[in-house]
């Protein structure tokens, strides 16, 4: 995986939209619920700001050096991933993942979790990317997937109060395998409470950054498992890996799998997390897989799972070939092939009022210049595929965005720069933006406001609505590609380097102090 930076220049403007700060909810997973949806109901939310004056800035703090994953807030505390780029603990050096996890009120850190890389090839754990996985909170646990592929379970108060079991090797994790002396877990240093390394456990080949936003139902977790191709990008070294898991999330144990035989076919990655919706009483586990097939399973029922002692199988409903004219056979000598080539996912596959939004195409490393925004009908059987299709639009080059759903409106932005507006009941353009770069974060629909930002460095607020609308531009941000937040009352924005608090605040923001 190859990131290219574009730095825009350090201009800031601002619009006089003044607002105030509402009482709100946490937003402890990225997307709404189990809808996946990119929207908030968050009410009353910043409609400019001003990092020069510090309008509508409550506080900034410096992350690593690069950052792409979108924060998640919940108790208090906000969940971000990032890089080692700047070190808070002078004992952990080096390339690292690390997951942040800092005072809702101030951006203070209390403390962070920092993964060594994989060092078997770089393909397993691209240099510098950080964690890149949104964790998901429930309570006093906060579920993720870390830059090796491990799903954890990690207490939310860290070593402050002790280390709590069973898993009690925090220090031997954290220490490079290259390194002379194991390190000492400090005040500062996650608890990790259970691991499970989806490579070993799981038998998965990890490709790039690995990518999971882990879904919380009951006892159990629903995740991708970001299984792909070799370092040659032309073999799945293990084809009979699966894509989807269920876990136990009070142990950690594998309870079911997708057996679909999706491996083989997978072009790239397993980027896509799952969604659920219930469909006419009947929840289903949507997920979008790398071979550019959208499945619906049935939930298995919590007796079942608790009752397995090998992994259950997961029941398929249906499945729809989101590119049915792409090649279905020794796919990966189509390579590199910008005119013709399967497609695949990286957005989440999004349930609205019984609709399922999909967005894929063709990679954006190793694929074809096509990529299409879907609407699906969710009550099939079988092969929906030229049953299922509500309506198709085509987007420009790639899509790594996830769509956000509401008012009518589906809003989703591509690899072309654009962010368009559709209709959500035929899909006709409605407007779209350029917004002059790649843009591979999702927009946040909230407040009204449509929340977007681009890699090469400009962020913009919208009015979500039938008519364009631009309420603020700020440039030269650095290049952004994680996801807007919005939670009691505050828009969190994650820039590679920076995170900003937005809110109605005196002129002058406050920094957090490092430790």
């Amino acid at each position: 995986m190859n990131f290219t930076w574009i730095y825009g220049l350090g201009t800031v403007c601002a619009l006089a939209l003044a607002t105030a700060l509402a009482s709100g909810a946490d937003r402890p997973q990225w997307g709404e619920a189990w809808s996946r949806n990119m929207t908030s109901p968050e009410q009353e939310l910043p409609s400019e700001f001003d990092l020069t004056t510090g309008k509508n800035v409550k506080w900034t703090i410096d992350l690593g050096t690069e950052s792409h994953a979108s924060p998640v807030i919940a108790g208090g505390r906000i969940y971000i991933g990032t890089n080692n780029g700047r070190p808070r603990d002078p004992k952990h050096q080096g390339d690292r993942g690390v997951l942040f996890c800092l005072d809702e009120a101030t951006g203070k850190l209390l403390w962070q979790l920092v993964v060594p890389k994989r060092t078997e090839d770089i393909y397993f754990d691209w240099p510098k990317s950080g964690i890149c996985s949104p964790p998901s909170v429930e309570g006093d646990r906060v579920y993720l997937v870390s830059n090796r592929g491990e799903v954890m379970c990690l207490d939310a108060h860290g070593m402050a109060n002790g280390n709590q079991g069973p898993y009690q090797d925090e220090g031997e994790h954290m220490t490079p395998k290259s390194a002379e002396q194991k390190l000492e877990p400090g005040p500062l240093d996650a608890d990790i409470l259970w691991l499970f390394d989806l490579t070993d456990g799981a038998g998965i080949w990890s490709h790039d950054a690995v990518h999971s936003s882990v879904l919380i139902h009951g006892d159990y977790l629903y995740l991708n498992t970001g299984t792909g191709v070799d370092n040659t990008h032309r073999k799945i070294r293990l084809p009979d890996a699966p894509s989807l898991v269920v876990m136990d999330k009070r142990t950690g144990r594998l309870v079911a799998r997708e057996r679909e035989g999706i491996g083989p076919n997978i072009f790239h990655s397993t980027w896509a997390a799952p969604s659920l919706g219930d469909v006419r009483g009947r929840p289903q586990l949507f997920f979008s897989a790398g071979n550019g097939i959208v499945y619906s399973f049935a939930m298995p029922a919590p007796e079942q799972l608790a009752a397995a002692i090998e992994p259950l199988t997961l029941q398929r409903i249906w499945h729809f070939d989101f590119d049915p004219t792409a090649p279905k056979t020794n796919v990966h000598t189509f390579v590199g092939n910008r005119r013709e080539s399967p497609s695949d996912f990286f957005g989440l596959p999004v349930f609205h009022r019984g609709r399922l939004y999909v967005a894929g195409g063709g990679d954006i490393w190793w694929g074809k210049d096509q990529a299409w925004i879907k609407c699906l009908r969710t009550d099939g059987e079988g092969d929906i595929t030229d049953t299922g299709l509500v309506w198709s639009q085509p987007l420009e080059k790639h899509v790594l965005a996830t769509p956000a759903v509401g008012d009518g409106l589906v809003f989703i932005a591509d690899c072309g720069g654009k962010l368009h507006c559709l209709d959500a009941d035929t899909g006709d353009p409605v407007w779209q933006h350029d917004l002059g770069g790649e843009i591979w974060a999702s927009p946040l629909l909230a407040d009204g406001k449509v929340y977007l930002g681009s890699r090469r460095g400009s962020f913009l607020v919208f009015k979500a609505s039938r008519e364009k609308q631009v309420l603020c531009t700020v440039s030269g941000l650095g290049p952004i590609s994680a996801t807007a937040t919005a939670a009691n009352g505050v828009v969190y924005l994650a820039t590679m380097k920076q995170l900003y608090a937005l809110a109605a605040t005196p002129a002058a923001p406050s920094r957090a102090a490092l430790p």
